[in-house]
């Protein structure tokens, strides 16, 4: 359900900011071409919708360059490594509590 939500706004900020978009007007064969002031400029500040996507912007380049710092300094401890034993000696373990536990259930069940 929060991801249905969170769809919907980003599709409502999309729409809002495709409506929001201005582009000059073509001008018609036979009429001479008036200069196009530039959007910016026309506006003189930024809107609600343009200051809010900026700032969604800003953000996430932000978190993506902590995140790949993050993992910069992360990849000279060999962590992956690490978690490949951590991982393989748990199963190990794992696989022979289930068989013991799995050789107790069968002779419950089947006694002989």
């Amino acid at each position: 359900m929060n991801k249905i939500l969170v769809i919907t706004v980003f599709v409502a900020l999309l729409r809002l900011s495709a409506q929001g978009l201005r582009l000059p007007r073509q001008a018609e064969e036979g009429t001479p071409e008036e200069p196009v002031a530039d959007v910016e400029e026309a506006d003189g500040e930024q809107g609600t919708l343009e200051r809010l996507t900026s700032a969604a912007k800003s953000y996430y380049q932000t978190s993506i360059s902590t995140a790949s710092s993050w993992l910069g300094s992360i990849d000279g401890l060999k962590l992956k490594e690490k978690a490949t034993n951590v991982l393989s000696d748990t199963t190990v373990a794992a696989m022979t509590y289930a068989g013991i536990l799995q050789d107790q259930v069968y002779h419950i069940f089947y006694q002989a």
